[in-house]
């Protein structure tokens, strides 16, 4: 029978239970070098006062004593769990990649992604630890006790098999695009320790969208991987990404911004007064997603004459949470009216067993162009 960790009473006990975390999911610390754990804040960049909400212009809170009502503690404590749910969660997904890695490049760079996102996970439970007493020392240890390849992790992305290094390009570059999406929200936070967390973050996930964009860019332009392989990767984990935003017309949206806890995405430029809080979340995907159509259409121009381009799948694709959650819509935003079943559709648009198949041969070959010096 398995034996649970007790309830670690400071942030040393945690780090001894992120050791044992590392240990069963088989990510030796070996292969970190001289890379050191460590939390970061950046204070000095954080603006003084809430920037937007009910408590616009009053000092940013430094201590929860200092948050006016305990439901605005709870949803704080609840994003800053959530974040450290994902981070942890992609090494899980991943780590497995680090012994097939296509060149030596591809494998330094996922490790540094793999030991940046821990470092992500352990700046969530340091802000756990130590703002949020027993509660958040709860929280903190069920980081560690969750795991994406039991499914039971927080958000659907982040239980999806990665199952090749096909599977690692297209995530980083959508996936971990919404995580910088969801930490230059959380970077506009009234709680000043959870603002001051988000700027060294950033600047760590800059690198892991830029490994995903490259990569996907040599891909195509090796051109061993057939197109329709790629597109229904995307057509696999962008839906996921749009649902990471979040349920349109949620309250919890609502409530974080007129708390002043999470902002828009272009909350630091954009002037306009928000005119419905409700749909927050969507007005966040819909900026996420023009980029990763311009994003798309840097990779197209690797697309050799003559092929069929790489699109973005529709936001009504085969969701799983939000307002089309078991709707019939194709790929191209089309209610479905073909021949034959919706099952049937999606079997053609998702990934097979046969596109394993087929990507496993190409596995074989020179199947992504070396780096541009």
């Amino acid at each position: 029978m398995a034996v649970t960790a007790s309830l670690p009473s400071t942030f040393d006990d945690w780090i001894g239970q992120f050791g044992d975390w590392q240990r069963k999911v088989g990510f030796d610390t070996a292969w970190l070098g001289d890379y050191k754990f460590e939390a970061k804040y950046d204070f000095e960049n954080v603006k003084p006062t809430i920037e937007f909400g009910d408590y616009a212009g009053k000092p940013k809170w430094e201590r929860p004593l200092q948050i006016p009502h305990q439901n605005i503690r709870d949803a704080l404590l609840h994003l800053i769990t959530v974040q450290g749910d994902t981070e942890f969660a992609s090494v899980e997904q991943q780590r497995h990649l680090l012994t097939s890695a296509p060149t030596e490049y591809d494998r330094k760079s996922a490790l540094r992604i793999m030991a940046e996102e821990q470092r992500h996970g352990w700046q969530m439970c340091h802000l756990l630890m130590t703002y949020f007493g027993k509660e958040g020392a709860i929280e903190a240890k069920k980081l560690l006790e969750r795991n994406a390849n039991d499914g039971n992790r927080l958000l659907g992305s982040f239980n999806e098999p990665t199952k090749n290094w096909l599977d690692f390009f297209v995530f980083t570059q959508f996936v971990d695009r919404d995580g910088k999406y969801q930490l230059k929200m959380l970077s506009h936070s009234a709680f000043k320790p959870l603002a001051a967390s988000m700027g060294p973050m950033l600047k760590e996930e800059s690198f892991h969208l830029g490994t995903g964009s490259n990569g996907l860019r040599r891909i195509v332009k090796q051109d061993t991987i057939p197109l329709p392989v790629l597109q229904r990767a995307f057509n696999r984990w962008i839906p996921t990404a749009f649902d990471l935003f979040g349920k349109d017309g949620s309250t919890s949206s609502e409530w974080a911004y007129v708390w002043g806890i999470k902002g828009r995405y272009d909350e630091d430029t954009n002037t306009s007064p928000v005119t419905d809080k409700r749909m927050l979340n969507a007005y966040n995907r819909d900026l996420y997603r023009q980029e990763i159509v311009r994003e798309v259409e840097i990779i197209n121009k690797s697309v050799a004459p003559g092929k069929p381009k790489l699109i973005v799948p529709d936001g009504k694709f085969h969701r799983a949470i939000g307002e089309h959650v078991g709707q019939e819509w194709t790929v191209d935003g089309q209610p479905w009216k073909g021949k034959g079943s919706y099952a049937d559709y999606l079997g053609s648009v998702l990934p097979t067993k046969e596109d394993d198949a087929v990507l496993a041969e190409c596995f074989k070959q020179e199947w992504i162009a070396a780096k541009a010096a």
